[in-house]
């Protein structure tokens, strides 16, 4: 683990942590925007310690970007030689196997103890040096299957924001590479100055990783135009009623048999698990955007009470409704 990094006077004339970012071609301008928020700011106002930070490469030159512009990098992979956290922000491509210079390049400072970060599509970086291996991680839920089917060696977590095993952490996509950034400086610096980042970022001070990836659910393509979507959607707008599979099945037209193989084959999922699923998104919201009490909101989303709301919420995040508000407003 990384030993965490005073942020005092009396650590004005100690070695700065090198912080290392791998980019690359046709990277996305937001997942390399992240570890560099977090890290290559100067918040010494704030008594954060100021990084060594360095963004570095394989490939020399100007790198193109998925925006159409492109980067001037001035680090080679030498930067990562004496680097004691290295970030992988993402990848291009998961059908491409990273070079093996930068492969060699992270084998070599896993070895010598420094602290490897894969955000999104950058646990496929780590994974394919073989870092991960035996390891738990995560990656973005969306390419998931195809993560598990090319590292069966890794025991990947699908569901979580970030992963955090000691001296190697992975996260989900976009703002889980956020948290699990933020989790890094907070491991490094102390609670005070990853909740002084999170403020002038204006985002949650602190989510637990173990926390679900907060995706909503879209109703699938192949049920747009059929009527399971009309019923989906009036269900979402109705949560606070009761609904039961009968009830469900007599307001579709279909005999309970129909509809239930009708709703897997639409959403992948059973009508209980999908509508709880729904009323935890609509909990969530509410507890982020208003000042409703957890009372009312276990009524609006059809909990029934709060003990359910707080024990439904428990097992899914892991965290209780009022700790979700208090995160997420950063009070």
């Amino acid at each position: 683990m990384t030993a965490p990094i005073s942020s005092s006077a009396d650590a004005a004339t100690a070695p700065r942590h090198i912080v290392a970012v791998v980019a690359f071609n046709r990277i996305s301008p937001f997942h390399l925007s992240v570890p560099c928020v977090v890290f290559g700011e100067d918040r010494s106002g704030g008594g954060l310690p100021d990084f060594d930070f360095r963004v570095c490469a394989a490939e020399t030159g100007a790198l193109t970007t998925t925006a159409g512009f492109s980067i001037a990098v001035t680090h080679g992979l030498e930067a990562l030689a004496d680097a004691q956290t290295i970030v992988v922000p993402s990848w291009r491509d998961p059908d491409e196997v990273p070079p093996a210079a930068l492969l060699d390049a992270l084998r070599a400072a896993h070895a010598r103890g420094a602290q490897l970060v894969g955000l999104c599509l950058g646990a496929f970086v780590l994974a394919a040096a073989g870092i991960l291996d035996e390891r738990p991680a995560t990656t973005h839920w969306a390419w998931a299957d195809d993560f598990a089917r090319r590292y069966p060696r890794v025991r990947l977590d699908p569901d979580v924001l970030y992963v955090d095993d000691g001296n190697v952490l992975t996260s989900a996509g976009t703002a889980a590479g956020l948290d699990c950034c933020l989790h890094v400086l907070r491991k490094m610096c102390g609670a005070q100055a990853a909740n002084h980042v999170a403020r002038r970022l204006v985002v949650p001070p602190h989510r637990q990783g173990g926390q679900a990836q907060y995706i909503e659910q879209p109703v699938p393509p192949n049920v747009r135009g059929d009527r399971l979507s009309g019923l989906l959607d009036w269900v979402s707008g109705n949560l606070d009623a009761p609904h039961t599979l009968d009830s469900l099945a007599g307001r579709a037209l279909m005999s309970r048999r129909t509809f239930t193989r009708r709703f897997r084959l639409a959403t992948g999922t059973t009508v209980g698990v999908w509508l709880l699923s729904q009323r935890l998104a609509r909990a969530q919201q509410l507890l982020e955007s208003t000042d409703e009490s957890v009372e009312a909101i276990a009524a609006i989303a059809g909990f029934g009470s709060t003990a359910s709301l707080r024990q439904h919420f428990a097992e899914a995040f892991r965290t209780s409704p009022s700790a979700w508000r208090r995160e997420f407003r950063g009070v």
